[in-house]
């Protein structure tokens, strides 16, 4: 097979034209193979399946059938060849045209394919991004202990009207047009005010209720399902409240494994401290890319987005897949339409194509290359468990067509790292953020194997 460099990239706005010539030595054995396949299915008489001579299907069908055949399955062999040796960053199927040996003598055709286009971005070492506070204030601490304290709290009447936390028993009886609605009728329910479990309306209704009032109203069937309201009417029995036992040392030591009040707080304050430095570290990096997306302008190809929707749905299918639920049953529990969802995705995946673009471009502005033991790191990390050695991987990864992706997205990271460096990241309230909860742990760079800009973690 022969593919010129000369005439390798004959660009067409974003596309390449491949230029393929296959010599007649290396479509023979595929001239061959086809015969086989075509004499296993046709039925002659006079022969078993399989063993009806060459000649005599030549004679039969023509001496080019098989040729169309061989060529039919060749040349997205050949063309699959062709990208892997000149490195070619294709992002959709080509479009193959044979331009001469149709019928006999060499072969050559033009593989027509997008690209990924190489993009401009204005402003990129000047990112200002918002990010949650790292830190973790007394008032989170003591929401924290208080959480603790309930699971000992114990609930005690009260005579005063119904607020969020308290529990209300009730009695419920839903119908629609005069007729009971199946599962939505109930004496002496205990209700949680605030929680939302039933419907937003219970919690408008019962709070600021009394015992023996009467609450009646519309609202929607819990779950969805049925455009028609239910007509509900609670009676209000009794209202009780959670009290929370005493905070102080004896009880400490007796509720957690800690002995004093103070030791119980600094945990939680650690802990909390720990998963906010997480949660920023993370955010950074979301918010970067978003911002970094915004300074793409123009149309990004459709074929990239439209294979990021279909990554998107693909992975979400299989998480639901694992819990037994149906896409269909997921936008109706999360109350979305099909529409809407639709639309956010493909938004999402149209950002995260400019985030990928934008973070290769960054990378080629400020000479970023990954070196042969970042490489072989990489790779080792991809190996896990396999027994193989890194350059049996390596080899593997080169002949699948798959080395230049894995080096793309080790730039892409570092392009990463660099903006994170040279960028403004500011709390809520204006304040920078140290920079040393902003850069990886090395934990962090074993693991970072995310799609940048897929997800906000706040």
């Amino acid at each position: 097979m022969n593919t010129e460099p000369d005439g390798l990239e004959e660009k067409v706005g974003e596309f390449v034209v491949l230029e393929v010539t296959v010599t007649e030595d290396e479509l023979a054995p595929m001239v061959d193979q086809a015969w086989r396949e075509i004499a296993a299915e046709v039925r002659m008489p006079g022969f078993r399946p399989g063993k009806a001579p060459r000649k005599l299907l030549e004679a039969q069908l023509g001496s080019d059938y098989a040729r169309g055949e061989a060529l039919r399955k060749a040349l997205p062999e050949f063309y699959a060849e062709a990208v892997i040796s000149h490195d070619v960053d294709v992002v959709a199927p080509p479009e193959l045209e044979i331009t001469e040996g149709q019928e006999s003598g060499p072969v050559s055709f033009t593989a027509t394919v997008e690209v990924r286009p190489t993009v401009e971005v204005p402003g990129y070492g000047g990112l200002r991004v918002e990010v949650p506070s790292p830190v973790v204030t007394d008032d989170e601490v003591d929401a924290q202990v208080d959480r603790i304290r309930s699971q000992y709290g114990e609930l005690s009447e009260v005579d005063r009207p119904a607020a969020e936390g308290d529990y209300v028993r009730i009695d419920i009886h839903g119908t629609r047009d005069g007729e009971p609605v199946e599962g939505l009728t109930a004496d002496d329910y205990k209700y949680l005010v605030g929680s939302g479990l039933i419907a937003p309306e219970f919690d408008e209704h019962l709070s600021g209720g009394k015992v023996g009032d009467v609450l009646e109203f519309a609202a929607a069937a819990p779950g969805g399902g049925d455009d028609d309201p239910v007509d509900f009417r609670l009676l209000v029995k009794g209202i009780e409240e959670r009290v929370l036992p005493d905070l102080d040392d004896e009880w400490v030591a007796e509720a957690t494994e800690f002995d004093t009040v103070e030791e119980l707080r600094e945990d939680l304050r650690s802990t909390a401290a720990a998963q906010r430095e997480d949660q920023t570290r993370s955010a950074v990096r979301v918010r970067i890319a978003s911002a970094l997306a915004a300074l793409v302008d123009g149309d990004v190809p459709e074929s990239m987005v439209a294979q990021d929707v279909q990554q998107r749905l693909q992975g979400l299918a299989f998480q639901l897949q694992g819990r037994g639920v149906a896409l269909e049953d997921y936008l109706r529990i999360t109350g979305q339409d099909p529409e809407t969802f639709t639309t956010e995705l493909k938004a999402a995946s149209d950002e995260a194509v400019r985030a990928d673009l934008a973070l290769r471009a960054v990378a080629l502005a400020e000479g970023l290359e990954v070196s042969e033991e970042d490489l072989e790191h990489e790779i080792g990390h991809l190996i896990g468990d396999a027994s193989l050695s890194v350059d049996e991987a390596r080899e593997r990864l080169r002949s699948d067509g798959q080395l230049s992706a894995v080096r793309s997205e080790l730039l892409k990271r570092a392009a990463m790292e660099w903006l994170v460096e040279h960028s403004e990241v500011v709390d809520p309230d204006g304040a920078a953020v140290p920079a040393e909860l902003l850069r990886l742990r090395e934990h962090d760079h074993e693991h970072e194997h995310e799609a940048d800009g897929a997800h906000d973690d706040e």
